[in-house]
């Protein structure tokens, strides 16, 4: 899959393409149905299979709260990669594009400088200044300007519908599992291993501390899977301030289990699982010695290791 960042770099098309718009962020089940239809109807016309989405999200220069993203957008990247299409463009999303008109949008980007014979969007997908364009304009629109218009309705999981915003509030709120299985994989951070202060190791559990890119990181400690490089490997993880050791700042240490390698300077991802439990503030280092114990039998029987 070809990654274009920038209209302008886009290269020209000697035939016609179908696009598949969105913000895609978390790549959940509902998006894996957009994708999955856009790699059959390009096969099926023989068109140009392309992925239109924007960076930052528009949420991130439009709304009036933070918004926190699922994914960073190499997470993204990499998730989109492993559908069969052959190209994603990610557009810059800024104050001059926001003011952009539904129909300008789709008249010269998606129609014009594309060349779309078919666009692909979620049923609640909304576009153009003031989020004016929706499935009821693009209808119109195709009319108008001879294209086909395919609007995949959202996934429904016991009666709830698939979203990111869903997906988000469950993250912040912990509720891993469900996250995940709406997600379609569990979810991951990743980042860089640096140094910490090797409490971890002073009670018997050395950790990789990690410095990540992601934005939402829940909380407590959890069972989880650490990627490192190809591989996985069992571990547990503990996300918070250290209440303990009366730390301030947000930590994230994962002990891989049966681990001994250095990974000083290493890129490595975090799967989360389960959630065990909330952090809790110890009287004593050895208390917190004797809870990570049992936290660790938790996570061993999780992965039924001896």
């Amino acid at each position: 899959m070809e990654v274009v960042h920038g209209l302008e770099k886009f290269p020209s098309l000697s035939g016609h393409s179908i696009i598949a718009i969105g913000n895609f962020d978390g790549i959940h089940l509902g998006h894996h149905k957009i994708l999955e239809c856009l790699e059959k109807t390009a096969r099926e016309y023989e068109l140009f299979s392309l992925v239109l989405t924007f960076f930052p999200h528009p949420g991130k220069i439009l709304g009036k709260n933070k918004l926190k993203m699922i994914q960073t957008l190499d997470q993204r990247i990499r998730e989109i990669s492993k559908f069969d299409i052959q190209a994603l463009l990610i557009i810059p999303f800024d104050e001059q594009f926001a003011n952009l008109s539904g129909q300008d949008f789709i008249q010269k980007i998606v129609l014009n400088t594309l060349r779309a014979k078919a666009v692909i969007v979620g049923k609640n997908f909304y576009f153009g200044k003031n989020r004016e364009g929706d499935v009821s304009l693009l209808h119109s629109l195709s009319s108008k300007f001879q294209f086909r218009v395919c609007p995949i309705p959202a996934v429904i999981q016991n009666g709830e519908t698939v979203s990111s915003s869903l997906i988000r509030n469950l993250l912040h709120e912990g509720k891993i599992e469900k996250a995940s299985r709406l997600l379609g994989r569990p979810y991951e951070i990743e980042g860089k291993v640096v140094k910490g202060q090797s409490r971890g190791k002073a009670l018997g559990f050395p950790t990789a501390n990690i410095e990540t890119e992601n934005e939402i990181i829940p909380q407590g400690v959890f069972i989880t899977q650490t990627r490192v490089g190809s591989k996985i490997f069992p571990s547990m993880t503990n996300v918070g301030k250290q209440p303990t050791f009366d730390q301030k700042d947000l930590h994230i240490e994962s002990f891989i289990i049966d681990f001994d390698k250095d990974l000083y300077g290493k890129h490595i991802g975090i799967h989360f699982l389960k959630k065990i439990r909330d952090q809790i503030k110890f009287r004593t280092a050895d208390e917190l010695a004797r809870q990570l114990e049992d936290d660790l039998h938790a996570t061993r029987a999780y992965f039924k290791l001896k």
